[in-house]
């Protein structure tokens, strides 16, 4: 098993190139499924989930080609539609394929996904709207035994709470329905944005895209052409090395980046006393050497990202003052709070709300990381802790983060993937 292993109080310098969405990339390699043609994906991220995924497809009968310039996903001759757990339970985004699944062969089964070391994310929404486009479900065994043999039929459907992974699932299932699916309550993160502009792109006709209302016109079972097509940049990547280049109080240029999807980010790292220059596709971080305390609450889009909330948690333990964090989408996002303190960070937590006193001296030692955005705030801490950290179980690093060692060493950092 890798750690990583960092020596603290290093400032750094340069430019990061930063790499397309995990989060997008995940329901566009689903959405293949509604292709009647071989589909090529440019800036796909080369991280654990999109390989994860992409073995999900292979065992449905799809090829699949990763490379490093443009991946090659052939759904035209899917044979199953049996989604196993021995993947699924490895990631909670499989489920996405439930939705494209079911439009096109009119029957799937997928396993449920289990437990999820941030909070519950249960999928009775998806399940709940795809019932009223007229599929019967059953749970049975651990699987989603979902039919439609007389295909999906579109309708109005009223989300009880925000869900981007439930919007992108029945985005793609009303694609091939009969009818106008009225989605009400939709999400409006960029990822969902870029799948409904590619669906869009592709034939199906989407009226709404970027509200909280989505009209999604169907085929009626017609497969699509979907031609080739490039991945949105990585917010949470970006925002990630953003918070390296304040904690570290070192300027810092992100490239291949879009700060339009970054507004809530960039506005907190404002308020922390950063400043910013910005074009098109750059971002420069000219961080303050004083930072400044905070107030942040977890939101949906385009509101504050809880995939950022422990990034921004680090950084807090620097600031000058005390910080207060309310975490109102995951119940059980908090777990890198007892890592960092081990490192020295002055956290108490109530329920919901951590408060963060700073200015903290962090000193190196051995920590664990227990989520994806959690492994990143520790690797952030790490960077300005006394001495040596080491970093294990950064598995849960490789499932979103592509080459971070290797870009964070490209700007100074003192970072090193070891085996245990």
């Amino acid at each position: 098993m890798d750690y990583l292993k960092i020596q603290g109080i290093k400032s750094l310098s340069g430019t990061i190139k930063i790499s397309g969405a995990k989060n997008a990339s995940l329901p566009l390699i689903a959405m293949t499924i509604l292709a009647k043609n071989s589909v090529s994906i440019k800036n796909l991220p080369n991280v654990a989930d999109i390989k994860t995924l992409l073995k999900l497809l292979t065992n449905l009968g799809a090829n699949c080609e990763f490379q490093k310039i443009k991946t090659i996903v052939d759904t035209t001759q899917l044979t199953e539609t049996k989604a196993t757990y021995d993947i699924v339970k490895t990631m909670r985004a499989s489920i996405l394929v439930l939705g494209p699944l079911l439009t096109r062969f009119g029957h799937c089964e997928v396993s449920l996904p289990g437990g999820c070391a941030i909070g519950q994310r249960p999928i009775d929404l998806h399940l709940k709207a795809l019932e009223q486009m007229g599929a019967t479900i059953d749970i049975k065994s651990g699987y989603v035994q979902a039919s439609a043999p007389n295909g999906l039929k579109g309708c109005e459907i009223i989300f009880d709470k925000i869900t981007v992974t439930g919007t992108a699932n029945i985005v793609m299932a009303a694609a091939l329905a009969k009818g106008v699916t009225t989605i009400i309550n939709a999400a409006r993160e960029p990822e969902v944005v870029q799948l409904c502009e590619v669906l869009h792109a592709s034939g199906v006709k989407i009226e709404g895209i970027g509200t909280a209302v989505l009209a999604i016109h169907g085929t009626h079972g017609k497969l699509i052409h979907i031609d080739e097509f490039s991945i949105i940049p990585d917010r949470i990547e970006a925002g990630t090395y953003l918070c390296a280049g304040a904690i570290t109080k070192s300027e810092l240029k992100l490239t291949n980046v879009n700060a339009k999807h970054l507004g809530a980010v960039i506005a907190k790292l404002e308020e922390m006393g950063s400043s910013f220059t910005i074009t098109k596709n750059t971002i420069t971080i000219h961080p303050s050497q004083i930072i400044k305390p905070i107030k942040i609450v977890t939101q949906e889009y385009p509101a504050f990202p809880t995939d950022m909330q422990a990034q921004f948690l680090a950084l807090a333990t620097q600031a000058n003052g005390v910080s207060i964090i309310e975490e109102r989408l995951f119940e059980n996002r908090f777990m890198h709070v007892s890592e960092l303190q081990r490192l020295g960070a002055n956290i108490s937590l109530n329920g919901s709300v951590a408060t963060v006193s700073g200015q903290s001296q962090l000193s190196g030692t051995d920590i664990m990381a227990t989520d994806l955005r959690a492994s990143s705030a520790l690797v952030l801490a790490a960077l300005v802790a006394d001495g040596e950290t080491k970093i294990h179980r950064i598995y849960h690093l490789d499932r979103g983060y592509d080459q971070l060692e290797k870009k964070l060493e490209g700007v100074g950092a003192k970072i090193e993937r070891l085996k245990e």
